[in-house]
């Protein structure tokens, strides 16, 4: 039972960014598009079916869910070709970030989101720059409420997951990419309720933003990113006291 809990770290922010319903359906029809280029059929899906789970529980309407799976499926084109890229680069106080982005026009995109890491205090960086800080895996994060943690770890386990950690009554389970479609199929069998799910990428490491003035730039920077149209995640390192984020946020 070990590890970073980047979702709980992340969970005021995520509350005040997914209190923006437009926002949250449009990053969930990301999710869909991004899962359904793998296969459009749910059932054969785990990915798809998980992301189309998380989209009905925020009432997300039926229309938005079926164009999302056609149009990452191809079924459904206007002409535009979409692309996923990822960006890299550094925030205010050490911190890496990424972003994984969806876009029909990198011409367009690339200048925007290194202008978000400027007006944040930070800088866009090349290919790799701190990408091999993070390591790609599969999250879940299951409510644990009710749960008996020694069948979760059994079930995780099983499924060929890697590490199952408690944190803030949510548990996290992560696996490798490869091992994502089994652990997910385990925990909906095992009748876990799973609260989100991704295809992640969790930092090795947290550096500890400490100064104000970082602080509030590289959460200014993180909601300008999540924000943008273009954006479907964004991953990084730092680690913020709850103090300093409630005096931020206050």
């Amino acid at each position: 039972m070990a590890g970073h809990s980047h979702w709980a770290n992340n969970k005021h922010k995520k509350a005040l960014i997914d209190a923006k319903r437009g926002k949250l359906w449009s990053r969930l029809s990301k999710a869909i598009i991004v899962a359904a280029r793998s296969g459009s059929d749910p059932t054969m899906n785990a990915r798809l079916r998980l992301a189309i789970d998380a989209a009905k529980a925020v009432s997300m309407p039926k229309d938005n869910i079926e164009r999302a799976i056609k149009k990452g499926s191809g079924e459904l084109s206007d002409g535009a070709v979409m692309e996923e890229i990822l960006y890299e680069g550094y925030g205010a106080g050490g911190s890496a970030v990424l972003c994984e982005i969806l876009t029909d026009n990198r011409n367009r995109t690339a200048p925007e989101i290194r202008k978000i890491f400027e007006v944040g205090g930070g800088k866009m960086g090349a290919t790799n720059c701190v990408a091999w800080m993070f390591d790609r895996k599969g999250l879940f994060v299951v409510d644990a409420t009710g749960v008996d943690e020694d069948k979760l770890m059994e079930v995780a386990l099983e499924a060929n997951a890697d590490d199952v950690s408690l944190e803030d009554e949510i548990y996290e389970v992560t696996c490798l990419p490869e091992a994502f479609t089994d652990v997910a199929e385990a925990l909906q069998s095992g009748g876990f309720n799973i609260l989100e799910s991704s295809i992640s990428r969790i930092p090795q490491n947290m550096v500890d933003v400490t100064d104000e003035d970082d602080a509030r730039k590289v959460l200014k920077m993180v909601d300008l990113l999540e924000d943008h149209d273009d954006v479907s995640a964004v991953y990084s390192n730092f680690e913020i006291s709850d103090q300093l984020r409630e005096k931020i946020e206050g």
